[in-house]
């Protein structure tokens, strides 16, 4: 009798000061989101970050909390009594507050493990109350959209309920506030932030900076000998082409005679037309006389034009500056809005660039051309992928690629995935005998060393802690099998799996996926690009020892430019 007039009692209290909209199994699920949202996955989150990723989990989860009570109305489903009620009531409003409370406490410490996994430094616990107050402002910003949102149905369904049945006006009026939300949407919101973002991306891809200056050297674009202008090369085709090692720095690491590596990049505005821009850089090409290194790399940016020094660098000592590098820039947008605004361009970039360069390199002598090798890093591997047709070069084959972060788009990679061997994990498949395809990480790759290798080697370079590769649309409905046991070295063994919750969260981890350390994430090491290279190109004259020293000394270069402050960041993975 108490236990029921205590549940009465706090039923009723909260009751009153709920709105009579708000079910209490929409608070029941809006929170059960609200804790799901709290616990780890795969890049570390800012109270920031967080507190607006909890926010919407609540909302969404609140959302379909309504929907239920919606059609359990409509569907006109027995209601239960009030005693029932109240001990349900009550039962709630216990089960959210503790909820929500663990989930609070415990989200400090599962930051700080995944932190602790990345060397990333710890939040305190003040870091639970800041979510706390960001996810309140972030339900109360959604719940605003969303009565802004039933205010024009209602008015919409009010009017046409005066011409029209009422089953009939709703179903319209439902329509017209859709159409009104997604015309301002698309007509006003996504044209100023197209025009603001267009702006701002363009003044930074002319930007000048004095950290990088135009190169002497004739074997590099933007020279005094070469054909394009060195102001028009943008921002990231200036660095591209103004950094790299020498043939002198190669050539103290390796004891050796070395080249200069020969970098070509043409930017966005060296010309009008992508045939055009290629044109330009089969032209350097020839200038540079690319055709006669050993190597030859096709490079393909990310959405900003950025190429990876990384990957370059790593390559050119390997090749000891025999070397050729040509790239094309193809968007000033980071890669998601490249891939938003202008899908198709980069696709077409790369194909255009891989189409010119191959059919003048089919047409020299198979004895005195250079081995031909294709790369790209995320939106550039996507770009990369794309411009290849298999079946077309099957009969003069090229000699490998190496795509790294490849995004979880790419249809060949996919394919190549969900075809893997029987056993072998998502985050490290072995595909067929190895012979043509492999996967490496941070602790290389999976098929057994001295394994005998195609004509065409193709690796991908992963982590398995980079959403922009694993995430999944699939991931809101069922559990990805890159997070079935064993998981990968870099993955916390806290993250859960929740329908939709972890679709969320992979989102915010995509556009957090470049903040981590490098080698986790979306930030790929120099000595793991060492590896994958050694694979791909299999550089003569490399014994374990000089790979090793090789490694040590891109580290070290690696942090030496990370501590320089007030300059250009080399290292740093702009628009992945």
């Amino acid at each position: 009798m108490l236990f029921t007039s205590f549940n009465a009692s706090v039923g009723g209290r909260w009751q009153a000061l709920m709105p009579r909209w708000m079910p209490y199994s929409a608070i029941l699920i809006g929170t059960l989101f609200f804790s799901a949202s709290l616990t780890p996955s795969l890049i570390p989150r800012t109270y920031m970050v967080e507190g607006i990723l909890s926010g919407l989990s609540f909302s969404f989860g609140f959302a379909i909390g309504m929907l239920c009570h919606r059609l359990w109305e409509y569907m006109r489903f027995p209601k239960l009594a009030e005693p029932q009620l109240s001990i349900i009531r009550a039962s709630i409003i216990v089960t959210c507050a503790a909820s929500a409370m663990a989930f609070l406490w415990l989200a400090t410490d599962w930051q700080n493990s995944l932190r602790e996994f990345m060397n990333v430094e710890r939040v305190s616990r003040s870091y639970s109350f800041l979510i706390l107050l960001v996810a309140a402002i972030t339900v109360v910003g959604t719940f605003g959209i969303a009565s802004i949102f039933l205010l024009v149905f209602r008015r919409a369904q009010s009017a046409l309920a005066r011409v029209l049945p009422r089953r009939v006006s709703r179903v319209i009026g439902l329509a017209v506030a859709i159409i009104v939300f997604g015309g301002v949407a698309n007509g006003v919101l996504f044209r100023v932030a197209f025009h603001l973002l267009d702006s701002s991306f363009r003044e930074y891809d002319s930007l000048i900076e004095a950290g990088i200056p135009r190169p002497t050297s004739s074997f590099r674009t933007g020279s005094a000998a070469s054909g394009l202008i060195w102001d028009e090369l943008g921002r990231a085709g200036r660095e591209f082409v103004g950094s790299g090692p020498t043939a002198a720095e190669i050539s103290l690491l390796t004891a050796k005679k070395a080249l200069e590596p020969i970098r070509v990049y043409v930017g966005l505005r060296a010309a009008e037309t992508v045939d055009q821009r290629v044109d330009l850089a089969v032209e350097e090409l020839k200038r540079m006389k690319a055709f006669d290194r050993s190597t030859l790399v096709i490079a393909t940016p990310t959405g900003t034009g950025w190429v990876d020094p990384a990957a370059i660098d790593s390559a050119e000592y390997l090749a000891n500056g025999d070397i050729a590098t040509v790239a094309v820039q193809y968007s000033y947008f980071s890669s998601p809005l490249s891939l938003l605004i202008e899908p198709q361009l980069g696709a077409d970039t790369a194909t255009s660039l891989f189409k010119e360069v191959y059919k003048y390199w089919t047409n020299l002598p198979k004895g005195k051309r250079p081995r031909l090798l294709v790369y790209g890093l995320s939106l550039g591997s996507l770009n990369s992928e794309k411009s290849i047709e298999l079946f077309d070069i099957l009969s003069d084959p090229i000699n490998g690629a190496l795509w790294s972060g490849p995004p979880f788009e790419n249809q060949l990679w996919r394919s190549i995935t969900k075809s893997r061997q029987p056993g072998s994990p998502a985050w490290l498949p072995q595909y067929s005998d190895g012979s043509v395809v492999r996967f490496m990480n941070q602790r290389g790759s999976a098929v057994a060393a001295g394994s005998p290798w195609g004509a065409m080697r193709i690796v991908y370079l992963q982590y398995a802690s980079d959403p922009v590769t694993f995430f999944d649309y699939a991931d809101l409905y069922r559990e990805p099998d890159w997070m079935v046991a064993p998981r990968g070295p870099d993955v916390s063994p806290d993250f859960q799996w929740y329908p939709v919750i972890t679709l969320l969260q992979l989102g915010f981890d995509m556009a957090l996926a470049t903040t981590t350390p490098i080698g986790f994430g979306h930030v790929y090491a120099p000595d793991h690009y060492v590896d994958a290279w050694v694979a791909v190109a299999a550089p003569p004259g490399w014994t374990d020892e000089q790979v090793a020293k090789l490694k040590q000394h891109l580290d070290q270069e690696m942090v030496h430019d990370l501590a320089r402050p007030g300059e250009a960041n080399p290292y740093e993975a702009r628009g992945g």
